[in-house]
């Protein structure tokens, strides 16, 4: 699959991060979880917010972009990823995902997913770093195809149930965290795996939230994506 290129800043940016930035900049399917979340949330920057002012979800680009040109939207990627038993409409190469099911990982429930106009939104697609605290901590210095990129990475997206995903709204750890406990370990490494990718800063609210919640984590390891190096 041919990836979104980034821009020169957004490059140095990330490969300052130690990323390694190229024809891999989207993630493979597959690719090996690496490195210590504790590790990498003590060399996340501390700051206090910026400003929210310019922010608009078009500065990350359009909604559920091609960004790995497969034929298919995140939006039906990330669902085909996420539910089991999917069914496609016919004619678009098995990309628009009819029906399916969902684990919730943010309430433990299983949904039974259906498009529909008044069913769709019953699994919606999460940006487990929202878009308006990524805009307050960093972003805002990011160039645009990489803020499109951020917006459209299949590290950052998770299919979760939809008035859970209303109800989280853009905040960060410190003051919003999975109703299930039993994935709240998953959910701040996928988090710091983020911020350390683009990269972002967190605020000292939300590092010791995270703190808290990575103390009683059975395993040290970042989520996978192929850009993550040791």
């Amino acid at each position: 699959m041919a990836a979104l290129s980034v821009g020169a800043s957004g490059c140095a940016a990330l490969q300052t991060a130690g990323f390694q930035v190229g024809p891999a900049d989207v993630p493979a399917a597959g690719a090996t979880a690496s490195g210590d979340a504790a590790t990498a949330l003590a060399a996340l920057p501390v700051k206090g917010r910026a400003p929210k002012t310019g922010y608009e979800r078009t500065q990350f680009g359009p909604a559920w972009s091609d960004v790995d040109r497969n034929g298919c939207d995140q939006r039906n990627d990330v669902l085909a990823r996420d539910m089991t038993g999917e069914t496609f409409k016919p004619g678009t190469k098995d990309c628009v995902v009819l029906t399916g099911t969902l684990a919730d990982p943010y309430t433990g429930r299983t949904i039974a997913f259906q498009r529909g106009q008044r069913t769709s939104e019953k699994v919606q697609i999460d940006h487990v770093v929202a878009l308006s605290d990524a805009w307050q901590k960093g972003a805002q210095q990011l160039d645009e195809p990489t803020r499109k990129l951020l917006g459209n990475d299949p590290l950052n997206l998770l299919a979760v149930d939809g008035p859970t995903n209303q109800s989280k709204g853009d905040g960060d750890a410190a003051t919003w965290l999975p109703p299930s406990k039993t994935y709240r370990c998953d959910y701040v490494a996928r988090q710091v795996a983020v911020k350390t990718k683009y990269p972002l800063w967190v605020t000292a609210a939300e590092r010791d939230a995270i703190s808290r919640v990575r103390a009683a984590c059975p395993g040290p390891a970042l989520p996978a994506d192929s850009t993550i190096t040791r």
